[in-house]
């Protein structure tokens, strides 16, 4: 199970694609890790689909990875009287905390932390940013705006603050109860939903003991002002454009997610493009040329992963979207431009041993048009690393932890293999010769490059580098 490409797709499991038959075809047509929507599934939801991803893995002999995606604060106004109110531009509309059902002058607001944080001056935008309020006074319990835009309101409609940061943290109940639950279940990866600053992260990260990976959604304007603390308490972040296309001028995301995908490659931790890249395909066979352009540059700029959210758990075509988004990321990375472009954005290595061995190793494999980069990682660290290189020759990263490579499903460039670590340099050779001539990486003959630690098994301590040929028999020639 070979893919033709380096960059990894991340695809969303819901009623569309939630069955075994369809989760094994979703893999099959290039779906590298499967995240689960914590907004729209149960306990009961997420243990079931953790079991079937898990049974497609066994059958298929590939680690695949598996994202829960948590909730996080849902914000939202109260009930209308009538169901829906009519505004005008220019009107005053007050938030406050009397439940009694709104008018056309008011309306609940059933969050404290909201009415204690705002101050004049600040936006509010409701229901997708359709309508936009402006604070004009604050006291306890309340907030006057001015209507700026949007004529009507209809009750439970969401809540955004794109000037307003709120007291509380990300982590609802809801959250918890979910955090707990997932970290009982064979898991990868928790998203976390609306983050505003790092100590969001961090009570995750306390949560989760170092148990599964944490992936911090980027998708408040207070996350892109703080992005270097959050990428420093993250394993990964996620472009989440959707909301960030409502909290901020949608001209602006562009070069956000540039900004963001190259942050994140700097510090070496994986970066994932989202929110509306085959959109059409919802109810569309074929996506836009536009979303076709969207695909493409996300992978040009060297994302990752890309996503597929309602594409592939709500839509008609959910296999028919992974196997589009497979072939237009193959036929990207084949593009004359695309290595060009790739080679340009790499960062210096940092000014470590196993940086140094890393970077010396994706140098000497495109120096010496090698077969394959092979990577020996335990804790993942170093398949991380060879993958932050960004080469032009194919990496297998080799565990003893079946764990780690199933959170590397979401690396660039990772083919991850389930292996036992090796006894010495020599079982390391042999080893990694016979996996990339198996995997069809390596023909006899071909040479490939090795990183690994010694002690053997001792995490983040890659500082061996070794070349060999691949024998007729799969073992190394020399």
């Amino acid at each position: 199970m070979r893919r033709n490409r380096k960059v990894k797709i991340l695809a969303t499991l819901g009623p569309a694609s939630s069955d075994p038959e369809t989760i094994h075809s979703l893999f099959r047509a290039g779906a590298d890790i499967f995240r689960i929507n914590m907004s729209h599934a149960s306990h009961d939801v997420m243990r079931t689909l953790v079991r079937t991803i898990r049974s497609v893995e066994a059958e298929n002999d590939r680690p695949i990875g598996i994202l829960v995606d948590l909730q996080g604060p849902k914000l939202r106004v109260g009930k209308f009287a009538d169901g829906e109110v009519a505004l005008t531009p220019g009107q005053a509309f007050t938030l406050d905390s009397d439940e009694t059902p709104g008018d056309t002058t008011r309306v609940h607001l059933p969050h404290p932390e909201i009415l204690k944080a705002l101050e004049p001056g600040h936006t509010i935008l409701l229901d997708d940013g359709r309508l936009r309020l402006t604070v004009t006074q604050v006291a306890k319990g309340q907030a006057v705006t001015e209507v700026v835009s949007g004529t009507r309101l209809s009750e439970r409609k969401g809540v955004s603050l794109p000037d307003t940061t709120i007291g509380s943290g990300a982590l609802t109940d809801k959250d918890r109860r979910d955090l707990d639950a997932a970290l009982g279940e064979e898991i990868d990866w928790i998203a976390l939903s609306f983050i505003q600053r790092p100590e969001d992260v961090a009570e995750a990260r306390k949560i989760a003991r170092g148990k599964v990976g944490i992936l911090s959604k980027i998708e408040k304007p207070q996350a892109v002002a703080r992005i270097d603390e959050i990428i420093e308490l993250s394993d990964a972040i996620m472009v989440a454009r959707g909301d960030l296309g409502v909290e901020m001028p949608i001209e602006s995301v562009p070069g956000i997610q540039k900004q963001l995908i190259r942050s994140a490659r700097n510090a070496g931790i994986p970066v994932v493009v989202a929110t509306q890249m085959l959109e059409s395909m919802i109810s569309a066979s074929v996506p836009t040329r536009a979303e076709v352009s969207d695909v493409a540059t996300a992978v040009f700029e060297g994302a990752d992963a890309i996503m597929l959210s309602a594409e592939s758990a709500t839509g008609d075509y959910p296999i028919a979207a992974v196997e589009t988004m497979d072939r237009i990321a193959a036929r990207v990375e084949q593009d004359k431009n695309y290595s060009q472009i790739i080679h340009a954005q790499r960062t210096a290595p940092e000014s470590t041993g196993a940086d140094a061995i890393t970077a010396a190793a994706r140098q000497i494999a495109e120096t010496l048009n090698l077969a394959a980069i092979v990577c020996y990682t335990s804790s993942g660290s170093t398949g991380i690393r060879a993958a932050r290189e960004r080469p032009q020759v194919s990496i297998i990263a080799l565990s003893p932890v079946r764990q780690t490579a199933r959170r590397l499903a979401l690396v660039w460039g990772l083919h991850c293999v389930v292996s036992k670590d090796a006894r010495d340099v020599d079982d390391m050779v042999d080893r990694a010769s016979h996996i990339a001539f198996d995997e069809g990486f390596a023909a006899p003959g071909e040479r490939i490059i090795i990183t690994a630690g010694v002690p053997f098994g001792t995490p983040g301590a890659t500082n061996l580098l070794r070349i060999a040929f691949v024998g007729s028999d799969g073992l190394t020639g020399i």
